[in-house]
């Protein structure tokens, strides 16, 4: 039976300090929200996390579970509940043609290859891309490989997305282009950014600096406070304890 108060991401506690080094130290987020946003500063921990809620890294305290399955233990149906797009496709994309990326998860989640080869065509033809299936994906523009990787993860039919930076590197209007498709796709979204403008409208959001949670709530209450925060640190002399 599902337990009614049970939440879809249930991540409690979440602590990594790799050769004892702190990133990160009890992160708790707890929600059913549609649309999760994680903001904060570069090297506050945020992709770290990330990698961490999609399963990739087990954390040394605590436990992240999506949709009641512990991400770190069970790998196999982590895949059918999780998926993650990175920052830079090519750290993503193993196969060289477009409809072998695809098939690839469908596969590692024991699919049988007519079964994952049907699932290909459909997600391609969802996106109207059927014509991409034998395209090499080193001829793609990094815009159109990090479409393939969205693809990619959205063939596996997860509960949720992570998003880790996915707009770094790309120009303005494939950026646009990715928003918009994003913003269609009916399932949970974890946004991971620095950028709050990409967050406003979101249900919720949580502040990560320096590995701990400064703030976490509706997206007009943190959003500001982080806006103000940053403002205030670019205002001073932040680059001045920098060593040679």
């Amino acid at each position: 039976m599902t337990d009614p108060n049970a939440h879809l991401i249930d991540m409690q506690a979440i602590g990594f300090a790799p050769e004892g080094k702190p990133v990160l130290s009890d992160i708790d987020l707890r929600s059913n929200a549609r649309r999760i946003g994680v903001v904060g500063r570069n090297g506050s921990g945020k992709t770290t996390l990330a990698r961490i809620m999609a399963g990739l890294i087990a954390p040394d305290a605590g436990q992240v579970r999506i949709a009641g399955i512990d991400v770190a233990k069970d790998r196999k149906a982590a895949l059918g509940v999780i998926g993650i797009l990175f920052q830079n496709p090519d750290h993503q994309i193993i196969f060289p043609t477009v409809e072998e990326e695809l098939a690839f998860g469908l596969l590692q989640q024991g699919h049988p290859k007519s079964e994952a080869a049907r699932a290909v065509a459909q997600t391609l033809a969802d996106f109207g891309k059927s014509h991409w299936a034998k395209a090499a994906i080193h001829q793609l523009s990094q815009g159109q490989r990090q479409l393939v990787c969205l693809m990619s993860v959205l063939a596996m039919r997860p509960k949720v997305i992570i998003l880790d930076e996915p707009f770094a590197g790309l120009d303005i209007p494939t950026t646009l282009h990715l928003q918009r498709t994003l913003e269609a796709i009916d399932l949970t979204l974890v946004h991971i950014t620095h950028d709050p403008a990409v967050l406003v409208g979101y249900d919720e959001v949580l502040w990560v600096d320096q590995g701990k949670t400064e703030l976490i709530g509706a997206a007009a209450q943190v959003l500001p406070a982080f806006q103000d925060r940053m403002t205030q640190i670019g205002a001073g002399d932040d680059l001045s304890d920098l060593t040679s």
